[in-house]
């Protein structure tokens, strides 16, 4: 019996399996990529070469103490609930809710009694709201202060 001659074929690479770890790593990277999509505006402001304009009424004053208490212009309320801060509030504007609101909250202040004064401004129509803030004191002045004491 003869056997038949084998002739030597050139060997054959299965790239099924290399496609399929191709495909799998591509839908990982695809997944696990987070896309940031930065949504700035470039706002152009106009230039001014006048100064401040001086404000007509004084701007009310109100407010917010350590213990969530109301002051309007440096003169307390007996009440500290929104309603009694808003009259106050239309009282000592004379009617005029286009004046000026400035809020001054004490730092230790809850944030509840500086949102129900910031609500009551509201309700009472005032639409010129700003909250005053202080400059932070450097750590450096704040030593040497320190140990002046």
């Amino acid at each position: 019996m003869k056997f038949p001659r084998r002739t030597l074929e050139d060997p054959a690479i299965n790239l099924t399996p290399l496609i399929d770890v191709v495909f799998l790593l591509l839908i990982f990277f695809m997944v696990t990529t987070t896309f940031t999509r930065e949504t700035r505006l470039a706002v152009d402001l106009p230039e001014a070469e006048a100064g401040q304009a001086e404000q007509v009424n004084q701007p009310l004053e109100v407010l917010v103490s350590e213990n969530g208490s109301f002051s309007i212009n440096n003169e307390r309320l007996m009440d500290n609930d929104s309603a009694s801060l808003r009259l106050a509030l239309l009282n000592a504007a004379e009617q005029d809710t286009s004046r000026a609101v400035l809020l001054i909250a004490d730092a230790e202040a809850t944030h509840q009694s500086v949102v129900t004064a910031m609500d009551a401004i509201g309700q009472a129509g005032f639409s010129q709201l700003s909250i005053a803030t202080r400059q932070p004191v450097d750590s450096d002045t704040e030593a040497a202060s320190g140990d002046a004491l």
